[in-house]
């Protein structure tokens, strides 16, 4: 038992050091479905605030929209141009996760399937933390950025998960989001204000093995034990 366990953090560990950011991906390689299913499946997975998921995976496979989003994506020039599966990661805004938004009522009716005298406490929890627990509503972009952090986890999820496959990532946040969004409303890819684009980031396979090997500090650095 303990051989194995030892096994399975080794090849953790190894996933982690095979990730790095790919700026150029071999073009003729393309992810099998159920390989970039499995990658979806454990973004979808990832844990969020009050299991309230505010993000969405837009996956662009269309070459031309590709060519219209690399004028506004200076950072995805490589990428947009090689990748075998390029996504785009939406979170939500405050018209969605706000505390009293239709969204919100949603995922505890539908999703979660919360009695009602659940819901009412699980809705004085959240309109607490939201108003003054991490004052969200002082602001839209508050609100925003905070779903953004929880998108994040889906997206290093996902890229871990790639990774232990022996597929390679790069997440991008070289973009001018204002150019960007205007092009995905005259896609009809935002509609209703309450998506908004956090991050981006390209799977495929790798063209050439990277000159150098990770740099990190040391674990005594970013570390600190209270005992």
């Amino acid at each position: 038992m303990n051989n194995k366990l030892g096994e399975k953090k080794q090849e953790i560990l190894e996933a982690f050091q095979f990730r790095h950011a790919t700026k150029e991906f071999d073009p003729t390689k393309k992810i099998s479905d159920s390989d970039f299913e499995f990658i979806l499946e454990t973004g979808r997975q990832s844990p969020s605030s009050f299991g309230y998921e505010p993000w969405k995976f837009i996956i662009v496979q269309n070459q031309e929209l590709r060519e219209k989003l690399m004028p506004a994506a200076w950072g995805a020039q490589g990428q947009l141009k090689t990748a075998s599966h390029f996504v785009l990661v939406l979170s939500r805004t405050v018209k969605d996760m706000h505390y009293d938004s239709d969204y919100i009522k949603y995922m505890m009716d539908d999703i979660m399937q919360i009695p009602s005298e659940g819901q009412k406490m699980r809705h004085q929890f959240y309109k607490q933390f939201q108003e003054s627990d991490f004052n969200l509503l002082e602001s839209e972009r508050a609100v925003f950025d905070w779903a953004t952090k929880q998108s994040y986890i889906a997206l290093g999820n996902m890229m871990t998960s790639a990774a232990q496959i022996g597929i390679d990532s790069c997440p991008m946040e070289g973009f001018d989001k204002e150019k960007l969004e205007v092009i995905l409303k005259e896609e009809g890819i935002l509609k209703d204000d309450n998506l908004e684009l956090s991050v981006m980031v390209a799977f495929g396979y790798r063209v050439v093995e990277p000159k150098y090997g990770k740099t990190r500090q040391p674990m005594s650095d970013i570390v600190e034990w209270i005992r």
